[in-house]
């Protein structure tokens, strides 16, 4: 049984390394954006308690996954149930560097172009990481992995 957690920045790696799991293992990937976002909506957050059920249904339906994120307030919900965790910890520059190859995102994305709009937003969500006092803040995202008592990989590179 494997049970994947992966967050970080936006720009750290989260969805590459969560791919790569989830296919080297066979296991289903959750990318929190897909529950969290309304349908059809860039950005425009669903009712918590909504999005809280679906991804317990997700935990309660699947032995093994790989979920991955920057929301804490999700991430805290399956930390209980996780294996292993993964903080992608990078550095601001290396997100920023990501986020200018990021390839496109049709889960997210209706188009290439629609993606390509956020770029200047991305940007500066990403370099305001160290900044932010909330659920997607480098604080926040630390704590979390310091209370783990599993298995745990912070990956600076």
């Amino acid at each position: 049984m494997y049970r994947f957690l992966i967050f970080g920045n936006s720009g750290s790696g989260k969805s590459t390394l969560a791919k790569k799991l989830g296919q080297d293992l066979h296991i289903p990937i959750l990318d929190l954006d897909t529950i969290v976002w309304e349908q059809n909506q860039i950005a425009i957050r669903r009712n918590h308690e909504n999005v809280s059920n679906d991804l317990r249904d997700f935990l309660a339906n699947n032995n093994s996954w790989v979920i991955e994120g920057c929301y804490s307030t999700l991430i805290k919900i399956a930390l209980e149930l996780a294996t292993e965790i993964y903080f992608l910890n990078p550095g601001i520059d290396k997100c920023l560097e990501n986020n200018r190859h990021r390839p496109w995102e049709p889960h997210k994305f209706k188009s290439p172009q629609e993606q390509a709009e956020t770029f200047e937003f991305l940007n500066s969500w990403i370099q305001q990481y160290t900044e932010r006092d909330d659920e997607f803040g480098y604080s926040s995202h630390c704590a979390i992995f310091e209370k783990f008592q599993g298995k745990k990989h912070e990956i600076r590179e």
